[in-house]
């Protein structure tokens, strides 16, 4: 649309607007004071994880290893994972001489890393703000700071009227059949013939031909907020009566995008999943997967910034300003296109009670910056 104007400064307030808007990355002045939690050993663990994944080269996941494809940010990717590797050395180090995390230290972050400040896309939030008034109040220099979690489920082996939803793996007509094999099948396949609301409805009617039940293997029976839990966050934990876990993580899904204006229990977007030994985050196949840890993970729009940057967070705790640093190893179906929000791995929770027990203290804004190690 061409930008109307009646005078000098109402062309310099109208025009100049959308681009004051835009997202940016830009170099950052000195960090303000703040608590410093140290999670550096977790930290490591996630960025080594990162980098392997990142080792294996474009070619490998296109997608994912760049170093952004928006111009507003390019970095090699050697780069990036060259910064994870040293958050490692550095670990390492500082566990050898017993001294504390220079990790945590700002003075040493600023000193041997390159600090952009991420300003939000507000401009793409606003086309989607209808009804949310967290993207209607977004700040002009913080990010939405979502946290998502590790949904820890009560299962069963059999369907029951508690637990009558499955987390299914892969259908039987694709289960021999890699990733690209399969989606050259298209519609021709099961996992492309149902949404999430046909599964769930199939579930409830008696055993039939058409059931879901047989055309995939139920892995694991749930209860309904519990399926929409593992749904949501890509992982289910499931505890057994005597306390052992067995850990359930995202596969392949149906093609259809997560839709960011309808509820969560509403969306079409459905997933298959493999029981795997712990939990994971980004992979472009269940078969390989980056193993992530709470409070050093986040998920992000990798698709446009590209996998492993080294994020530094400052939120408000209580009305304390913290600062976290994180890996940007995991993403979703709601981070294509995605340059005003940050998903914060928060921990491990039965319920929705104790997710907001352990996160109402948290602040819904964070200020962002992308680390890299300097030349």
């Amino acid at each position: 649309m061409p930008c109307r104007f009646r005078s000098f400064l109402g062309a310099l307030l109208l025009c100049s607007t959308p681009a004051l808007a835009a997202p940016a990355f830009l170099p950052a002045k000195a960090l303000a004071n703040g608590q410093w939690p140290d999670h550096s050993d977790a930290l490591c663990d996630v960025a080594a994880a990162t980098a392997h994944y990142l080792a294996q080269g474009a070619a490998y996941d296109p997608a994912a290893i760049h170093g952004g494809t928006t111009r507003r940010l390019q970095t090699p990717v050697a780069r990036i994972r060259a910064t994870l590797e040293f958050v490692c050395a550095v670990q390492a180090e500082d566990e050898q001489l017993g001294r504390p995390s220079r990790l945590t230290d700002p003075e040493f972050l600023q000193s041997h890393f390159e600090l952009l400040r991420w300003q939000p896309d507000r401009e793409r939030a606003a086309t989607l703000a209808s009804g949310k008034p967290l993207l209607q109040n977004l700040p002009a220099d913080r990010l939405l700071m979502t946290k998502y979690h590790v949904q820890i489920a009560t299962g069963s082996q059999q369907q029951t009227a508690a637990t009558p939803h499955a987390l299914y793996g892969l259908p039987y007509d694709e289960a021999q059949l890699s990733l690209e094999e399969a989606d050259a099948l298209g519609t021709r396949i099961t996992r492309y013939q149902f949404g999430k609301q046909a599964v769930v409805a199939e579930e409830q009617a008696p055993a039939s031909a058409g059931n879901m039940a047989q055309r995939a293997p139920p892995l694991i029976w749930l209860s309904r907020t519990n399926l929409e839990g593992a749904l949501l966050q890509g992982t289910a934990v499931v505890e057994g009566a005597a306390g052992q876990k067995r850990y359930f993580n995202v596969h392949r899904n149906n093609g259809i995008a997560y839709d960011r204006t309808r509820k969560p229990q509403e969306q079409e977007r459905y997933w298959y999943f493999k029981e795997v030994p712990g939990v994971l985050g980004y992979g472009k196949d269940a078969d390989y997967k980056i193993p992530i840890k709470p409070l050093v993970t986040v998920a992000g729009d990798i698709f446009q910034l590209g996998l492993g940057r080294l994020v530094l967070l400052r939120t408000e705790e209580s009305g304390r300003p913290t600062y976290r640093l994180n890996v940007m190893a995991d993403t979703g179906g709601a981070f294509h296109d995605n340059l005003y929000q940050i998903d914060w791995l928060s921990g491990y929770y039965r319920d929705w009670a104790g997710y907001h027990a352990a996160n109402r203290h948290i602040g819904d804004y964070a200020e962002a910056w992308l680390l890299l190690k300097r030349e």
